[in-house]
């Protein structure tokens, strides 16, 4: 199937599932799938066909041969938090994971990118934490120790222009 069709698809996905929350007041499960497709086609990364090998995409280009996992979240309500990432599987190779926010229409908003080790330390920080079986890492903690690679109005960002750690 050509990319034009998978994206064409996609975008009839987005809206179904925005139309059939508008209806039921439920969501559909497929942000993950749209998140994985916006990633790729973004990013510059190559979809895996087999989600049973531990990641969802390869880079290409300046990212060339890295792992990735993609998350997404749609986020309904900005006024509600606790929104949270699930378990990370540090028992398999993966080099870095995408989070892909997304608004009611599952139209992607921003991107955020961080390490396996940013990663890595964050989760051993919240080990403490009763919420962390719930999930390690919030979206709001994600934000903080990732890098913000693309918003809806300025495409990619360049790390020399916004580095969101600059004062830590």
């Amino acid at each position: 199937m050509a990319v034009y069709a998978v994206n064409k698809l996609m975008n009839e996905a987005r809206r179904l599932a925005s139309e059939y929350r508008k209806a039921t007041g439920q969501t559909l499960p497929i942000t993950s799938e749209i998140a994985v497709n916006d990633v790729a086609r973004i990013m510059n990364l190559e979809a895996t066909n087999d989600r049973n090998c531990g990641y969802d995409a390869i880079g290409k280009g300046e990212r060339d041969g890295l792992q990735y996992i993609i998350k997404g979240r749609t986020i309904f309500d900005e006024s509600k938090s606790g929104h949270r990432l699930g378990q990370f599987k540090f028992d398999i190779p993966w080099d870095g994971m995408f989070l892909v926010l997304m608004d009611e229409e599952y139209e992607p908003f921003e991107i955020y990118e961080a390490s396996r080790e940013e990663l890595q330390e964050a989760v051993d920080e919240s080990q403490t934490s009763k919420r962390s079986k719930r999930g390690p890492v919030s979206v709001a903690k994600f934000k903080i120790i990732g890098h913000l690679v693309w918003t809806k109005e300025e495409g990619i960002v360049d790390d020399d222009v916004w580095d969101n750690q600059a004062d830590v």
